[in-house]
């Protein structure tokens, strides 16, 4: 039974049996930005899915085949200078099989051609744009997180676009952004919306004033729904900063995704608005999500977040990989994960073979407010299976 592992404590650190101390480590680096953005709360809860994931996949041993897991953790500020230092630096002095990273999109990018240099896997969690799977990644890029075009053809199923729907887009002016707005016009092709203006404002923008007005002009006038689609990581606000604007004296509305829950606080001022978020802890029904929900509960008192489904979900398929693949090294890893399936948090996930993207479900949520819960409640519509997306191959093996 996993709930016999329950006594196991993150805080005690991932203990090693006894029987298997004489045995080469199984090493896997999380490169991850902890300190210099507030994206770090992001790579914190990944790294705490990560080592739930290896404790349940492994049934608490935190070993594969007689081999424990050795985790070593390296922080890129944030900043693709060091992330990429410190990526080589794993693979080259530490030896890992494999790394887990990065937080930021931007910062990612700089890293799939250090996996290509030294011939390793870098599995990509919990960084999201398209672009880290298309056609400047490579062989050994692996991608949990899900991605900009799974974000947006969710939100687009969730706007129920016609010929009605008036869109004016804001996003951050990196590949997080531009990458998903890309993928949100791309879904509404062929449903008779209409984008009238796109927004990109620097990261860490705290002032929305003129890009507001901007895109309340673009939408006053037009006959129809009118909506503002934010697409915005981190710190700013911008949904609050533009909902103090009072674009509903325009008749506008705004639509954006879920998030963390600490952020989800913000969004009890939008009740009934209706969107889509890769995780809710309530949303789905397997052992997974239930082991997960109870033990962090227990541990945290608090349930798991968004970004610590996804670090489980990696974990879960590094020790598939690691229990499928004939030879542990690289060419053994990518001939077991390509194609692979395996169940996670939030259901079954498959890594795509001509890409290496893991296809997976999303939530389409409708906001709940409920004065006994200190988040705004993202109460689940409908989830949106695989099958229900057309998400581009964005590079051919």
């Amino acid at each position: 039974m996993k709930r016999a592992f329950a006594a196991l404590t993150l805080a005690a650190g991932l203990a090693v049996p006894a029987a298997a101390q004489d045995a080469d480590p199984i090493k896997i680096a999380l490169v991850h930005g902890m300190s210099g953005s507030p994206l770090e709360a992001f790579s914190k809860q990944t790294h705490t899915g990560f080592e739930l994931g290896l404790e349940y996949a492994t049934d608490g041993t935190m070993e594969v085949n007689g081999r424990p897991i050795e985790i070593i953790y390296k922080d890129t500020q944030f900043k693709p200078d060091v992330a990429r230092a410190v990526l080589a630096e794993a693979y080259a002095d530490d030896e890992v099989l494999l790394a887990v990273g990065a937080t930021s999109s931007g910062v990612t990018t700089g890293l799939l051609p250090i996996a290509e240099e030294y011939e390793r896997i870098l599995l990509v969690e919990p960084a999201v744009a398209d672009s880290l799977t298309g056609p400047d990644s490579n062989r050994y890029v692996f991608k949990t997180s899900r991605n900009s075009s799974m974000d947006m053809q969710a939100q687009a199923l969730a706007l129920k676009p016609d010929e009605n729907l008036y869109v004016a887009t804001l996003a951050e002016d990196y590949a997080f952004g531009r990458d998903g707005i890309a993928a949100f016009k791309s879904a509404l092709e062929g449903t008779g919306a209409t984008v009238v203006t796109e927004e990109y404002v620097p990261q860490g923008t705290t002032d929305y004033t003129a890009v507001g007005e901007r895109m309340f002009n673009a939408l006053k006038d037009q006959e129809g729904r009118k909506v503002i689609l934010i697409y915005v990581a981190g710190s700013g606000d911008a949904p609050g900063k533009l909902q103090a604007m009072d674009p509903s004296r325009f008749g506008i509305e705004l639509s954006f995704g879920g998030n963390i829950l600490p952020a989800m606080v913000g969004y009890k001022a939008y009740p009934g608005m209706e969107g889509a978020v890769y995780y809710y802890y309530e949303a789905f029904d397997n052992p997974i999500n239930d082991w997960l929900v109870e033990e962090h509960q227990a541990r945290f008192d608090g349930p798991p977040d968004f970004f610590t489904a996804g670090g489980m979900a990696a974990a879960l398929a590094v020790v598939k990989a690691l229990n499928t693949a004939e030879t542990l090294d690289t060419e053994g890893l990518i001939a077991a994960m390509e194609g692979m399936s395996w169940d996670t948090p939030k259901g079954e996930m498959t890594f795509r073979p001509e890409d290496h993207q893991a296809l997976q479900s999303m939530l389409h949520f409708k906001i709940r407010v409920d004065d006994d819960v200190a988040w705004a409640i993202p109460e689940k519509v409908e989830i949106i299976t695989p099958d229900m997306m057309d998400i581009p191959i964005g590079r051919e093996n």
